[in-house]
């Protein structure tokens, strides 16, 4: 959509990285780094080959960084302070994307203390609507404790398969529950979706008349329609 984009990936698994065409020979500073101050925000980050796409790569040495930090009397502000420098940066980016891990540990609570807002994948199973539950409560928290601004962006349903009544039905709990909150666009489970990580290569430009690339697309100007209303 022509917006300046990083990604900072926060989960030890880097699939974000992965996906995004970063080999690990190549992650040589890496958002384990950033975290623990070892490198100032802008020597982390690098191009990928998609324009205006940037990174900062995560290891395995994420991993780790719970036990590093727990003595750290700033533990849950670390990210927050270590992104200081990209206020004053030359890069500009419109839009920092973390991509956390999917637990609730240190690395997640220092993502929620660090971001403005929070986009909930919620896949369209039962399971799925109680990890929710747990989420918004650690937001509510957060917001309590560290981090004020701290808003829940939305939440879009994944994996949705209009066939399956469970789908059907996680849609109607969510829209139910939360409202407003719930995007419209619905993110379908996509053959071409699974495929394109595998390729490093994200959806748009994998297969961009796949049913998974135009949701992703709708989902996105959902996202800077939004912004531009001020919501």
């Amino acid at each position: 959509m022509g917006k300046k984009v990083l990604v900072i990936d926060l989960d030890p698994q880097g699939n974000a990285s992965t996906g995004l065409g970063i080999p690990l020979e190549d992650r040589i500073s890496n958002s384990y780094d950033l975290l623990l101050g070892e490198r100032p925000a802008v020597e982390t980050i690098q191009k990928t080959e998609f324009t205006n796409l940037f990174i900062v790569p995560s290891t395995v040495d994420l991993s780790s960084a719970d036990i590093e930090m727990v003595s750290n009397e700033k533990r849950v502000f670390l990210l927050h302070d270590a992104l200081k420098d990209l206020l004053v940066s030359e890069f500009n980016f419109e839009y920092v994307l973390i991509d956390c891990p999917p637990s609730l540990n240190l690395l997640t609570i220092n993502a929620l203390v660090a971001a403005q807002s929070v986009l909930v994948p919620l896949q369209s199973e039962f399971f799925a609507l109680e990890g929710l539950s747990q989420l918004m409560l650690t937001v509510r928290e957060v917001r309590q404790t560290a981090n004020k601004d701290l808003r829940i962006e939305g939440v879009v349903l994944t994996m949705y398969d209009q066939r399956n009544n469970l789908s059907i039905q996680v849609e109607k709990d969510a829209r139910e529950n939360l409202g407003q909150l719930v995007f419209k666009t619905l993110i379908p489970r996509n053959v071409r979706l699974s495929e394109a990580p595998s390729f490093a290569m994200p959806i748009n430009a994998y297969d961009p008349t796949s049913k998974g690339s135009i949701a992703y697309k709708k989902l996105a100007l959902e996202i800077l329609d939004k912004h531009e209303r001020g919501n």
